[in-house]
């Protein structure tokens, strides 16, 4: 996720431009921008890239998931179906809405597992939200074909994959909304952001209203706008959205050096008959982010990842002990702490986190290791790099 690595004049054009005008807000002052709207034309370039009609640009891709349930009308006491591999801020959005995590089993995608999703839908269920984890989709189509049947809202979480297509459909365009993080280590960045998308006109008003404390941005005057729903400040500044339209522009650039990258270590790879690699309903949609691929069993996996760290190989994960995107070690969700009481404590449908069965997905997760592939590697520096990974793998 190379957004740190392209850093350039680019980006210090569009800054200097908001501070040549002073305005660092992304409303109003009209008079002093000199033409210079930044998020405006972020939010218009992403929509056109995208291919979705509507998008609003906030403070970060937790934001963007709080704004999305918020414009979906999902709240206190609702069901909303989610993956236990995930960043932990796709679980604290649904509980900061007042809402109820359930999780559901992945599969060899690394993303939900549609055939999975029944086993966990109740009459309170409302939502699901499917995370398209390390660059490349989940089994989109079933998992909005299971929506459509059930009646459930479909919301995209699309931190980790921005560009990546299925059947040459952006991801994030095929459910209800979809939502994208510009953090630090994001493909593009702007140093903190996130937006959502929709094709829906009503879900869009809703979002940019519910972003700024219930905004309607009726008129040319923001004192006099009207406030029909409360809401939150989700605003992002004009100087982090001045970093992302530039970093916007370099996204096709990214997604082919990054795609390039990854088939070289992925053809490295697959010399070793006890490697297998992760499933992905469409190769040319990867946004090739990360090369994951399974071992044959946990132990195999566990002392893989501990030999290429003592290698100082970095840029390799193993999810099963991470503490930021595996379930398994997020201690304060299992106990709901919180510096206040959550309404989730409260809830007689509230699981018990601490008892969940996920034996699938532990399984493979156990077995699954991950690596970064960066786009400031030279022709040498990949090479280098894809070496000391097999002397590894060879000699484990």
């Amino acid at each position: 996720m190379p957004g740190f690595e392209l850093f350039g004049e680019q980006e210090r054009k569009e800054v200097q431009d908001v501070l040549n005008t002073g305005v660092l807000f992304r409303y109003g002052f009209d008079q002093l921008r000199n033409g210079h709207w930044k998020a405006k034309a972020f939010e218009a370039e992403l929509a056109e890239r995208i291919g979705t009609t509507y998008c609003h640009l906030c403070s970060s891709g937790t934001a963007a998931l709080s704004i999305a349930l918020a414009a979906c009308g999902v709240g206190a006491g609702d069901e909303v179906i989610v993956p236990p591999f995930t960043f932990v801020a796709t679980i604290e959005a649904v509980i900061n809405a007042g809402a109820v995590p359930v999780f559901a089993e992945i599969d060899e995608t690394l993303c939900l597992a549609p055939e999975r999703l029944d086993a966990v839908i109740t009459p309170r269920t409302k939502a699901v939200i499917a995370v398209h984890m390390c660059g490349a989709m989940a089994r989109i189509v079933e998992i909005k074909n299971f929506c459509t049947e059930k009646g459930l809202i479909l919301i995209e979480d699309v931190a980790q994959a921005i560009g990546a297509t299925f059947q040459g459909k952006n991801l994030g365009t095929f459910g209800h909304m979809g939502c994208f993080s510009f953090d630090p280590v994001k493909t593009i960045t702007c140093g903190e952001g996130g937006a959502i998308i929709t094709d829906s006109r009503s879900l869009y008003t809703k979002a940019d209203a519910y972003a700024d404390h219930g905004h309607d941005h009726i008129g040319n005057d923001r004192g006099l706008e009207g406030h029909s729903i409360l809401g939150t400040n989700f605003r992002i500044s004009e100087l982090n959205a001045a970093v992302g339209l530039a970093q916007l522009r370099k996204l096709d650039f990214i997604l082919q050096k990054q795609r390039a990258n990854k088939e070289r270590m992925k053809e490295a790879l697959d010399r070793f008959s006890e490697i297998t690699f992760r499933k992905i309903p469409d190769e040319k949609g990867d946004s090739a982010t990360f090369l994951s691929f399974f071992l044959p069993d946990e132990s195999a996996a566990r002392k893989l990842s501990e030999n290429l760290g003592r290698a100082g190989i970095g840029g390799c994960f193993y999810w099963y002990d991470n503490n930021w995107h595996y379930v398994r070690r997020w201690e304060h969700l299992k106990k709901l702490k919180s510096l206040a009481k959550v309404p989730q404590q409260l809830l007689p449908n509230c699981p018990n986190y601490e008892n969940i069965d996920l034996s699938q997905s532990d399984r493979i997760m156990g077995k699954t290791i991950s690596i970064q592939i960066r786009i400031s590697w030279n022709e040498n520096e990949l090479s280098q790099h894809i070496e000391k990974i097999i002397d590894v793998v060879r000699t484990r």
